[in-house]
């Protein structure tokens, strides 16, 4: 079992080789990589993640199958389904840190402000699900003068959004809160699409 410390020390060695070019994940993609996995699998880390095809996450933190287990949903929303999943990686394989992983310029996150400011008809419920998530976390800021800097807005609710869906994980499972007093650790990080760099900026 790998400390949360250690975890969150890794990753951040895999982004800086990723923003640096110097990818090195390639080799654990072997045959005989595959091979050792067959019989079960050791995440190291559990990444909760937005669906943007931009934000691929084995390869923004360089690192190989079977290295992270992935979650993967627009916004990073929390549903159940999804808390079951980390609750799964967390106590089936001992996985000790949590990683709630936003971007710049979210989509998820950009169509909830525009609802918010100008109400549409007939959306999709499926896709209203996911504004409804995000919807408490960035109501409170079309409050204060980021409401009239759009960029500057999306930019908190970003961040806002992803601090929202940690402490959901934090506080809304009795088998995270548990495994929490054994070490788990969850923390909030925003990916940028700019830089490459991620910012691990919530609960470390």
């Amino acid at each position: 079992m790998i400390p949360a410390a250690e975890a969150l020390d890794r990753l951040r060695a895999g982004n800086r080789r990723f923003v640096a070019g110097e990818r090195t994940a390639d080799e654990p993609l072997s045959h005989q990589r595959r091979a050792e996995l067959v019989a079960g699998q050791e995440p190291f880390a559990i990444v909760f993640g937005c669906s943007d095809s931009r934000v691929p996450a084995e390869i923004v933190f360089d690192q190989g199958i079977g290295d992270l287990f992935v979650i993967r949903v627009a916004g990073n929303v929390v549903a159940p389904s999804l808390v079951g999943s980390v609750e799964f990686a967390a106590a089936q394989f001992g996985t000790r840190l949590v990683v709630v992983l936003g971007h710049t310029r979210c989509g998820a996150v950009t169509a909830t402000l525009d609802e918010l400011q100008r109400p549409t008809e007939g959306q999709s419920k499926n896709l209203r699900s996911i504004v409804d998530r995000v919807r408490p976390a960035v109501l409170p800021l079309l409050d204060t003068d980021l409401a009239g800097d759009r960029d500057a807005l999306i930019d908190r609710a970003v961040r806002a959004n992803v601090i929202a869906s940690a402490n959901q994980l934090r506080h809304g499972s009795e088998i995270l809160e548990e495994l929490m007093d054994d070490g788990l650790s969850v923390v909030g990080a925003e990916y940028s699409l700019e830089t490459g760099e991620v910012d691990f900026f919530d609960g470390v």
